[in-house]
C-alpha cells in the first residue's frame, strides 16, 4: 500500500512538473525566493521596491594580488519600481528571475535564447513588448547573476557549446559514462554546464591539460595523438573560450591538480585569451573564484619565435592601430605591468610590427608544432607566467 502511495505521489509531481531539486537548486531557489519575499515586504511597508545590483564596470573591479585574480568591487546600481525610467528595466529583473525559478522547479534548462522566447509577450491590456528583443534580455540575465552572486548555469541557463576535449579521462555525464581517449576525431564536446551535479571525474591518467586557441590546431595534436603520447588533455575553446570550457578548465585544475599550458597565437588577441583564462574577465568578476587559473602557464608563440624558429616572411601578419593600441592595455594590466618578461615580449612584438599565429608553424613542417615545437617547450620549461 506505501508503495503504491509513493508511485501516485510522484506520478502527480510529474505532472505538476515537479522534480526534486538538488542541494545546489535548493540554494538558488532560496536566493530566488528571498528576491520576491524583499518585493513583497517593501509592498507591504509601503515602500517603493528595488534591488541593489553589483556594478559590472571596469570602476568596479580591482585585482587581488594575494589571490592573483580579478574581483568586484562593493559599487552598486539602485533600481526602483516607482523610477519610470527604471521601471521597466525593475520588471524586467522579476521577470527573468521568475523565469529561471520555473526551469529549476521543472528541472529542466534551456538556452538564453530560449529564455527569452519563455518570456517574450505583450504585457495585458498595452502594447508593451516585456522584451522587443533578444539584446534586451541579455543584460537582464548578467544583472540577476550577478544579483544573487549566481552563475549562469546555477540558473538552469546554458550558452553555446563551444570547445572539446580529448585524453586520459573517464567523467560522468548527465549518468552516461565518457571516456575521453575513445571520442575519435570529434573529441567530447564540452558542455555549457558542467558543474558536479551533472559532470563526475571517474578516472584520470593525464598528468597536465593542453588548451589551445583555435579547434584547427587541436585538431593537428588530436591526430598526431599528442594527448596520449604525453599523457595529458588537450582541449580548445574556439577562440575566447565559453564559460563552460573555463569552468571546466578551472575543475580540472582545482579538483584533479591538472597544471595547465596555454598554446596561443602571439599577438594582442591570444595574450587577452590567457588574461581571461589566468585572472579572470570583467564581466564575471564576480565568479573568478570558480573560473580563474592564476597559475596557468602561456605557452603561445613567443615575439623570439620568428627568428628561433626560422620562419619565413610570408607567415607575417602586420599590426594594425587596434593591435598595437590593445598590446599596449594589456601591457599596462595590474597582473602584467610588474612581470618583466611579459613586457619584454610585448614591447618586442611591437618592435617587430608584426604577430604571428600557431598555425604559422606548418610552414616548417605539419606536425613540427606537435613533435618538436611544444615537447621542447615543456621540457625546458619554456613558458610565461
Amino acid at each position: 500500500m506505501a508503495k503504491r502511495v509513493k508511485r501516485k505521489r510522484a506520478a502527480a509531481e510529474r505532472g505538476n512538473g515537479a522534480v526534486k531539486p538538488s542541494s545546489r537548486d535548493r540554494k538558488t531557489l532560496g536566493d530566488l525566493t528571498g528576491l520576491a519575499d524583499r518585493v513583497v515586504t517593501a509592498a507591504q511597508r509601503k515602500r517603493d521596491p528595488h534591488v541593489d545590483i553589483p556594478s559590472r564596470t571596469l570602476s568596479n573591479v580591482s585585482y587581488n594580488r594575494r589571490k592573483r585574480f580579478i574581483e568586484m568591487g562593493s559599487n552598486t546600481n539602485r533600481r526602483q519600481l516607482f523610477n519610470l525610467s527604471q521601471a521597466k528595466a525593475y520588471m524586467q529583473t522579476m521577470l527573468v528571475a521568475s523565469g529561471c525559478k520555473r526551469l529549476i522547479d521543472e528541472g529542466k534548462t534551456t538556452s538564453i535564447r530560449g529564455l527569452y522566447y519563455l518570456l517574450k509577450h505583450t504585457i495585458k491590456g498595452t502594447k508593451e513588448e516585456t522584451f522587443a528583443e533578444q539584446s534586451e534580455c541579455d543584460p537582464i540575465i548578467e544583472d540577476v547573476e550577478v544579483l544573487l552572486n549566481s552563475l549562469r548555469e546555477e540558473l538552469h541557463l546554458f550558452a553555446q557549446k563551444r570547445g572539446d576535449m580529448v585524453g586520459e579521462i573517464t567523467l560522468i555525464d548527465s549518468g552516461d559514462e565518457i571516456d575521453c581517449s575513445r571520442m575519435g576525431s570529434g573529441g567530447y564536446g564540452i558542455p555549457s554546464i558542467v558543474e558536479p551535479e551533472v559532470i563526475q571525474f571517474k578516472k584520470c591518467d593525464a598528468k597536465f591539460i593542453l588548451h589551445v586557441e583555435k579547434d584547427t590546431v587541436w585538431q593537428r595534436f588530436n591526430e598526431d595523438k599528442f594527448w596520449r603520447k604525453h599523457h595529458c588533455l588537450l582541449t580548445h575553446g574556439a577562440g575566447q573560450p565559453p564559460r563552460g570550457v573555463r569552468r571546466m578548465l578551472h575543475r580540472l585544475h582545482d579538483e584533479l591538480g591538472l597544471p595547465v599550458y596555454c598554446l596561443l597565437d602571439n599577438d594582442p588577441w591570444g595574450y587577452y585569451i590567457y588574461s581571461v583564462i589566468k585572472q579572470g574577465s570583467i564581466n564575471l568578476a564576480f565568479e573568478s573564484k570558480r573560473m580563474a587559473i592564476p597559475d596557468a602557464k602561456y605557452l603561445g608563440l613567443r615575439s623570439r619565435d620568428f627568428r628561433r624558429c626560422e620562419l619565413s616572411d610570408s607567415v607575417k601578419i602586420n599590426l594594425n592601430d587596434t593591435d598595437r593600441k590593445r598590446a599596449k592595455q594589456i601591457a599596462s594590466y595590474p597582473w602584467f605591468e610588474n612581470k618583466q618578461p611579459w613586457q619584454k615580449e610585448i614591447a618586442e612584438m611591437l618592435a617587430n610590427g608584426f604577430k604571428l599565429e600557431v598555425e604559422s608553424l606548418i610552414s616548417k613542417d605539419i606536425s613540427y608544432v606537435t613533435e618538436e615545437y611544444v615537447p621542447e617547450r615543456l621540457e625546458k620549461q619554456d613558458w610565461l607566467d
